[in-house]
């Protein structure tokens, strides 16, 4: 099963992400349904590491906090392959991530170690964008470069399955773990 844990995104918020997708008008927007903040991507795991996850994740204790998505760029050096929203400073966010990482490897997870990079992400891009396709996407991105979404509270993380499809990827919950104070 592939699988994920993230931050399930207010109503409000997939709305203002959705008109940023809008502005840009660039690459293929992620559906709005699929629009989260992945906390940690697992990869393929076996149905009973599934099961492991579960128990850790269930097992986090952690305060409510209060998260804002801030400022848009991408990914892809030479030619980007992600535009993403990205977020603001949240010490927050980051003990939840460290927290749920520590969790997971002591429960036996095995899964690729990647630098913590909060976003998410609004659009993919098709890959060898032309020089001058990369020039009206850097324009693009410049002109929305100040995005600012609405303040939200995170109460709550979720465990999903992803299913790839030829339509694109099918996200459904797991599992929702509520956080202290919500």
């Amino acid at each position: 099963m592939r699988a994920f844990v993230a931050i399930d995104l207010p109503d409000l918020v997939r709305g203002e992400l959705g008109d940023l997708q809008n502005e840009l008008a660039v690459g293929r927007a992620v559906p709005e349904e699929n629009l989260h903040l992945t906390l940690c991507f697992l990869g393929e795991q076996p149905d009973e590491a599934i099961k492991e996850a579960h128990l850790a994740l269930s097992c986090i204790q952690s305060s409510s906090f209060t998260l804002r998505l801030a400022g848009v760029g991408s990914f892809g050096k030479r030619s980007p392959q992600v535009i993403y929203a990205d977020v603001a400073p949240s010490p927050g966010l980051m003990e939840l991530e460290k927290r749920i990482t520590r969790a997971l490897r002591n429960a036996g997870l095995r899964f690729q170690k990647r630098r913590f990079r909060p976003h998410v992400t609004v659009t993919r891009l098709p890959k060898g964008l032309s020089v001058f396709e990369i020039a009206n996407l850097q324009s693009r991105l410049a002109e929305v470069s100040a995005f600012q979404g609405s303040a939200f509270e995170v109460s709550s993380f979720q465990l999903y399955q992803s299913t790839l499809t030829p339509a694109g990827a099918l996200h459904q919950v797991l599992a929702n773990y509520e956080l202290a104070g919500s």
